[in-house]
């Protein structure tokens, strides 16, 4: 009884100032002569150009706002478009919502990104949409001036501007954040997962255990949603929300579906060579040592073996882990190693760890394509990590370093980093931590 008269009260009273969230929601039309062209109040689809185009199948809903420094959301766009193929792009709509009244930062944000996506905005493949400040009624709309409790709420006002225009867009809507990378052909994932679930019914399917990170819904929820988070507002931050939204819905379960798709950025990234620059790196970050990764375990396309050897929080997976098992990097050029970090396992509940295993570095590469004809051991893992400090005698001239698997092991593998410093190693004693 309590569920039902929430829902007809969700339903029923929504707050007046703000009943109709479409209808303050400006679409930013930007080209590459740097030009915003027109700004369109009462958003019907009637008379909305995008009502001439055809729905897409997925709707990707991004939020943004102003950050000191850096570029996450350019960054998040170049991950979704580089971890979709063509055909991909085709089916997929990219709803960004600039969530700031930063004036000097939108202009900036909507001239850069019209200038770098300026044919998916042309083809209605990319919208930016800005909800003006005297929207935000009950909200300040200050970035500079909110509190930590208003943060949350500001946040949800923001998400129920983006949903409420997201309703017509397409048949399903993925909400992911503005500091992200996604794994590779994540549409056709997500897309074989969705037709795997019928003809059972669903309200909400995750594809990230991060916050509200990944989540997935039909359209047609999004206008109950978006009354929903407008209503409560300033009582819980998003994250909270909407599992309770998807318990109201009677879902009564979370769907994760693994592996995980998205995944928060930790440090800046390039695609084209997956470093940072001598000038971003801190000194005490490991370092980038270019190089090749093998692996004879099965996996798929999602997490790939390169993925544990990033400088961002992508990881490698696999269901297939045996005695004798092994995951390889080959140096393109022998360094002189100072520690080597090892991370297994999923950093919120502590499961899939490689739980019996060892670090063996690798000398004298040879054959084509190259590998290490002697190794020794560095280290076993304890509890699925490792993090040890390297004789000056053993981390002399490493071309090779193997993760090898001493036990086969029921369930999935993660291994979420490997990491390589390199500089003067020790002459002392051999310094090892087991912490996650």
């Amino acid at each position: 009884m309590a569920i039902v008269l929430l829902w007809l009260f969700i339903t029923l009273k929504v707050p007046e100032e703000i009943e109709d969230v479409q209808n303050v929601v400006t679409i930013l039309w930007g080209t590459g002569h740097a030009q915003w062209e027109g700004c369109l109040r009462n958003l019907a689809f009637a008379s909305n150009p995008l009502s001439t185009w055809e729905p897409a199948w997925l709707t990707v809903g991004i939020t943004s706002v102003s950050r000191q420094g850096q570029s996450g959301l350019l960054d998040t766009l170049a991950s979704l478009y580089h971890a979709s193929s063509i055909a991909e792009q085709k089916r997929i709509t990219v709803l960004v919502h600039l969530a700031d009244s930063d004036s000097t930062w939108l202009r900036k944000t909507v001239l850069h990104i019209s200038s770098l996506y300026s044919s998916q905005i042309l083809t209605g493949q990319l919208l930016l949409i800005h909800a003006p400040s005297d929207a935000y009624l009950t909200v300040n709309n200050d970035q500079s001036e909110l509190s930590q409790g208003q943060m949350y709420s500001k946040q949800n006002v923001d998400h129920a501007f983006l949903m409420s225009f997201a309703t017509k867009l397409s048949t399903y809507f993925l909400l992911i954040e503005d500091d992200v990378f996604c794994a590779p052909n994540f549409v056709t994932h997500i897309h074989s997962k969705v037709i795997n679930r019928k003809p059972h019914t669903w309200v909400l399917l995750e594809f990230s255990n991060m916050g509200f990170l990944g989540k997935l819904f039909h359209n047609r929820d999004l206008p109950l949603l978006a009354r929903f988070l407008l209503l409560f507002h300033k009582e819980r931050p998003l994250d909270w929300l909407i599992p309770h939204f998807r318990i109201l819905l009677d879902q009564q379960n979370p769907i994760l579906c693994r592996p995980f798709l998205f995944y928060h950025r930790l440090a800046h990234f390039t695609f084209e060579n997956k470093t940072l620059t001598a000038q971003e790196k801190n000194p005490h970050s490991p370092d980038v040592l270019p190089g090749a990764v093998f692996t004879d375990m099965r996996h798929s396309a999602v997490h790939s073996p390169q993925e544990a050897y990033t400088m961002d929080e992508s990881f490698f997976w696999t269901y297939n882990v045996t005695t004798g098992n092994y995951w390889i990097v080959i140096l393109n050029h022998p360094a002189n190693l100072h520690r080597v970090q090892v991370r297994t396992g999923s950093i919120m509940d502590g499961k899939h760890i490689l739980e019996k295993g060892q670090v063996e570095l690798g000398y004298k590469p040879d054959g084509e394509p190259p590998n290490c004809t002697h190794f020794i051991l560095l280290g076993r893992l304890v509890q699925g990590q490792m993090d040890q400090i390297v004789l000056k005698s053993v981390g002399y001239q490493v071309s090779c370093v193997k993760l090898a698997v001493n036990a086969k092991q029921a369930g999935g593998l993660m291994i979420r980093h490997i990491y390589l410093w390199e500089g003067d190693a020790l002459n002392g004693e051999v310094n090892q931590s087991y912490g996650i």
